[in-house]
């Protein structure tokens, strides 16, 4: 079993930043490909990032390119996300998630991911 984290989330400007964290108990995160979602009221759970157990490969969907970035520290067995120049239409809830998978990234499939962090609410203002 595997338990997650989230936290750094909050209220920022838009246009401001926030780096979430990922933090992974129970085994060692750096056996998992990584994935953050969000998801805002009324609507469905989406892909912002995601990255491979090694680290060396990340995907973003096109709303995320060039203002997030996700990242890893085996270290701390912890996951992050960088985020830049918010905007308002950001405001959800973020949930990282973990899952089974080696050499690549585990995507936007909802079903590839076996362990789920509780969220941690961002806010953006206008």
């Amino acid at each position: 079993q595997v338990q997650l984290v989230e936290s750094g989330g909050g209220l920022v400007q838009a246009g401001g930043s926030l780096r979430l964290s990922c933090a992974a108990s129970g085994r060692t995160l750096s056996n998992y490909a990584v994935g953050w979602f969000r998801q805002a009221p009324g609507k469905e759970r989406q892909f912002v990032a995601g990255i491979s157990s090694s680290g060396f490969s990340t995907s973003y969907p096109d709303s995320a390119k060039g203002r997030f970035a996700i990242s890893r520290y085996s270290a701390k067995n912890t996951v992050y996300l960088q985020m830049n120049s918010l905007k308002p239409e950001d405001t959800a809830v973020y949930y990282c998630a973990a899952a089974t998978v080696s050499g690549r990234v585990a995507g936007p499939d909802l079903d590839e991911y076996d362990y789920w962090g509780q969220g941690t609410q961002v806010t953006v203002s206008s």
